[in-house]
């Protein structure tokens, strides 16, 4: 039996500039998603994957963080004495336990894997999940909580990988497949944003991660890679080189990528309609606007 993942990272110090002027005043990953902010998304998967220890990787401006996941005793309160039970349960929801949460400043923007270095005194000898709130997946068991259970018999490192077309390869990091096994793949190399041309596969890596501390001793050994940042792929990457083995898992879900204006407005349609209060006014709506759209040409 390998040792339980119980550490999560959060690499959250980004400046958010593709949604900029909203970024300006309120954290990329406070942006709500129907009525919860992106990070509530990502703390309760990382919560069904049985975490316990909550590390977020910060940048100045992102105090608003910190708060949503302090107590509110006034507003309790005030739920409290109106009856409000229902939001006052959702409220609790919000909440985390004294130390459960640690936050670490990232002083300069240099990289995905640099973001993971700086937690490396909270990680110690564990291996750890590393999740990008960026990354929303719906999913019938939550994303991580699939891989957590496929760590188990495997151990390593393990990334999730979805199907990306050609073109799209040059967005993501790219995984050279020793053997294909369903669900699981053996990797024998990634390729960080390669050219369609000379991407290995069509299977990318997106922001879920379980990994060794090895990776983080990895990180202390390299220089900039692509774009001139620390790309936590190349750390991964040197597991191989070490003999160490390296899984991609094909989870089981959509993924959105709400670090995008397209992306986000698309996770805002589908978790609406998907929501029982919300599903059937927002799919009557959306029925009329592709009707006159149809009309109007």
């Amino acid at each position: 039996m390998k040792r339980k993942v119980t550490k999560a990272i959060f690499p959250v110090a980004g400046l958010g500039t593709r949604f900029l002027p909203a970024t300006k005043a309120v954290p990329k990953e406070m942006m709500t998603l129907v009525d919860r902010p992106l990070i509530q998304y990502a703390i309760d998967e990382a919560r069904a994957a049985g975490i316990k220890e909550f590390i977020f990787v910060t940048s100045r401006g992102k105090s608003a963080l910190e708060d949503y996941f302090d107590m509110a005793p006034d507003l309790e309160n005030t739920l409290r004495k109106a009856g409000k039970t229902e939001l006052l349960q959702e409220l609790k929801n919000t909440n985390m336990e004294s130390g459960a949460i640690a936050y670490i400043r990232q002083h300069r923007a240099l990289g995905l894997g640099h973001a993971v270095w700086c937690a490396r005194r909270l990680i110690a000898n564990e291996p750890f999940a590393v999740i990008l709130p960026d990354d929303v997946i719906a999913a019938e068991k939550p994303c991580l909580q699939q891989m957590t259970e496929a760590y188990q018999e495997t151990g390593g490192c393990m990334v999730a990988a979805m199907e990306v077309p050609p073109e799209k390869a040059s967005a993501y990091g790219v995984l050279d497949i020793k053997k294909d096994m369903g669900s699981m793949v053996s990797v024998q190399g990634m390729v960080e944003k390669p050219e369609a041309e000379e991407a290995p596969s069509n299977l990318a890596v997106i922001g879920r991660y379980i990994l060794t501390p090895n990776v983080l001793q990895n990180i202390n050994k390299m220089k900039s890679g692509a774009g001139g940042e620390i790309q936590l792929t190349d750390a991964i990457a040197a597991e191989i080189s070490n003999d160490r083995d390296v899984f991609g898992y094909r989870f089981s879900g959509q993924r959105f990528d709400c670090g995008s204006k397209a992306g986000f407005l698309q996770a805002t349609v589908a978790f609406g309609l998907a929501r029982p209060d919300l599903g059937s006014e927002l799919s009557l709506f959306l029925n009329q606007m592709v009707a006159h759209q149809k009309a109007a040409q």
